[in-house]
């Protein structure tokens, strides 16, 4: 079958690699219809991040099931229209029962689809993708949704939830704060969740005016500085930056008791004082994101409290331009197969 497969940065080409089949009872096989560029693509494509050559790439996938297992069956049919996680993970291990599905323990640890990651998945960019545990792992898209929209539902909506979702859900009405740039969409998505999720007041903070004038879609206040912002104390601050000047703004900014979310590492650790964290209770996260968890609250998120993912984009090409589509300069591109 064709793949899209990364060949070194800003360089990818199409690969004819092995079909993607059954393998057993619980699988499923899906036709990607509409694939999403990540934030972690253009990493790979810009050096940010490693990834060896040869290696599928792609991960954000709305499909169609073509084949289904004996007990795949008993939960969806052939010709159903679905959302593929990016992740691998089982439904059953402690970890997934704890909604922790980025760390499931039936696959290799960090098992995913185009991230060059052990367990050999592929990549979304292609003909067909194997899904091994179906029912753990698809999630059904409403018959009447278009699903170009709803492309950054599939993956990148799903870490912004993560850092903003469960803390406004324990602190209604908090104040959020977005350091945006290394995670693009991501940054804006979560900004947009907060502003939807009743945040009392959210700012987005990016150097770049293109992104801030995307972020602005949203009904957000931007500013291109932290130093711009008034009352600069925030109860829940997102560093989507992956810069480490802004991540140790960012730890200043937080408040009493304050959550601070790290979804796009810097390269090097900031500077920072560990007693006034200490002294303000700071609770840091840093790691991948659980999608599957996200999927369902995300998808709420959309369905009922008004986010619209497709305010960043995305801008479309076909499936055989989908190289042109991955080094376009975009801040969201996907690729249909009509």
């Amino acid at each position: 079958m064709r793949s899209m497969v990364f060949v070194e940065p800003g360089r990818l080409e199409w690969a004819d690699l092995p079909d993607a089949n059954l393998q057993g009872p619980l699988e499923a096989v899906v036709r990607p219809q509409v694939m999403g560029r990540c934030d972690l693509d253009v990493a790979y494509l810009r050096a940010r991040l490693p990834l060896a050559s040869g290696e599928p790439i792609g991960h954000e996938i709305i499909g169609e099931i073509v084949e289904l297992g004996i007990d795949a069956a008993k939960c969806f049919r052939i010709g159903q229209r679905v959302i593929v996680p990016a992740q691998i993970n089982c439904g059953t291990c402690p970890p997934c029962r704890r909604d922790e599905t980025a760390r499931c323990q039936s696959v290799p640890l960090g098992a995913s689809y185009g991230m060059g990651r052990a367990g050999s998945f592929g990549g979304g960019v292609s003909e067909r993708v194997r899904v091994p545990f179906a029912a753990a792992m698809l999630i059904p898209v409403p018959v009447q949704a278009d699903p170009v929209p709803m492309m950054g539902l599939t993956d990148m909506a799903t870490d912004a939830w993560r850092a903003v979702g469960p803390q406004l859900a324990s602190r209604p009405g908090a104040s959020v704060l977005v350091m945006g740039g290394g995670a693009r969409v991501i940054g804006i998505y979560a900004a947009a969740l907060a502003a939807c999720l009743d945040a009392g007041r959210v700012v987005y903070v990016d150097a770049d005016a293109a992104r801030r004038e995307v972020a602005a879609r949203y009904d957000v206040q931007i500013a291109q500085h932290i130093d711009d912002v008034e009352h600069a104390s925030f109860d829940i601050v997102v560093d989507a930056s992956g810069d480490t000047d802004r991540l140790a703004e960012g730890i200043r900014a937080c408040g009493p008791s304050g959550y601070l979310t790290c979804v796009a590492p810097p390269a090097q650790w900031p500077a920072f004082s560990t007693r006034d964290a200490y002294y303000k209770g700071l609770t840091f996260h840093i790691g991948r994101p659980n999608c599957r968890a996200g999927h369902s609250p995300a998808l709420e998120a959309w369905a009922s409290r008004g986010f619209r993912p497709e305010l960043v984009g995305p801008k479309v090409f076909s499936f055989d331009d989908a190289i042109n589509a991955w080094l376009d300069p975009a801040l969201y591109v996907a690729v249909h197969r009509h």
